[in-house]
């Protein structure tokens, strides 16, 4: 597991993505998100605006898993 430290409240997991280096643009986000099964929190999720905040977990398949802390 990934630990991915913010500084603000959440990050949107489209930033997040960039943010973790698992996409290079930000433009690449949609198709990333239409393209892989994301779980947050074990609950699926592909919305390219929700919400993360420290504590959650991150499975992107075939990618990795991730923690916001």
């Amino acid at each position: 597991m990934k630990l991915v430290k913010i500084t603000t409240e959440y990050i949107t997991l489209g930033q997040f993505l960039k943010f973790a280096a698992v996409i290079q643009t930000g433009g690449e986000a949609k198709i990333f998100l239409e393209s892989h099964n994301i779980f947050i929190n074990k609950i699926a999720d592909n919305r390219r605006g929700r919400k993360l905040y420290p504590g959650d977990n991150i499975e992107i398949e075939n990618v990795g898993t991730y923690k916001i802390e």
